[in-house]
């Protein structure tokens, strides 16, 4: 019986496994495309619910037409239904949308305001949005917990949390600010071609010798490779 795992072992072990997902994933980015700030906030939004290629698919038409917070404030809802439409759940995203760009324009001139402070007080807006803008427009340190991070962090035995929040907080005390952005893409993208959610291709996961939960999906490398995505879901 192996002993039990002292803090430090659990940060080196956390480092290590990031560092190997870095070298795997060496294009690892956010999928959802975006040319500022306004374009990343929206398209976040607009990712609930559906897959980034979908919302990617969308978007030229959404910011020709309306590309910027006071343009889609005053965007008429019949047109933007029907931009989004393709998306799913086309009238509570349309209303979501027309209530975002609405409270930039009252409270932040029609900017996105860089604190995760404000961000979170947007309709619509809640932590896990608030840092994927943070992090990926503005280059301020935050944690994305999605499924998948939510997912990889409980398997790599990094916290048995679920709350979103209290595994924000568990993974940021393993890895520092620096790293925080990055690490939140190694995992995505980790979680969304080889740690699956119903059955992980453990026999071709590269950080598989560092992971407690080895096993729970396909060990041998032929049947795991066959669970692998090129790609993720997009």
């Amino acid at each position: 019986m192996s002993a039990p795992e002292t803090r430090t072992g659990l940060v080196r072990r956390a480092r290590r496994i990031n560092r190997a997902l870095a070298e795997h994933y060496p294009d690892a980015r956010i999928e959802l495309d975006f040319d500022d700030s306004f374009q990343l906030l929206v398209v976040t939004v607009l990712s609930a619910q559906t897959t980034d290629r979908r919302v990617n698919a969308v978007r030229p038409v959404l910011f020709a037409a309306y590309p910027d917070a006071p343009a889609m404030a005053a965007a008429p809802r019949e047109d933007l239904e029907q931009i989004v439409g393709p998306l799913g759940f086309f009238r509570a995203k349309t209303d979501a949308l027309l209530k975002l760009s609405a409270a930039l324009v009252e409270r932040y001139d029609g900017k996105v305001p860089p604190r995760l402070d404000d961000l979170v007080t947007l309709p619509g807006v809640g932590r896990k949005t608030a840092n994927v803008v943070l992090g990926n427009a503005f280059g301020v340190p935050g944690i994305t917990v999605d499924t998948h991070v939510g997912r990889l962090c409980r398997r790599f035995g990094w916290t048995e949390e679920t709350d979103p929040v209290k595994v924000e907080h568990a993974i940021g005390a393993l890895f520092p600010k620096k790293d925080w952005v990055m690490l939140c893409h190694h995992l995505i993208w980790h979680g969304r071609r080889i740690c699956h959610a119903k059955k992980p291709a453990c026999g071709a996961c590269p950080v598989a010798r560092w992971c407690p939960s080895y096993g729970e999906g396909p060990v041998d490398p032929v049947a795991a490779a066959m669970l692998v995505k090129t790609e993720g879901p997009a």
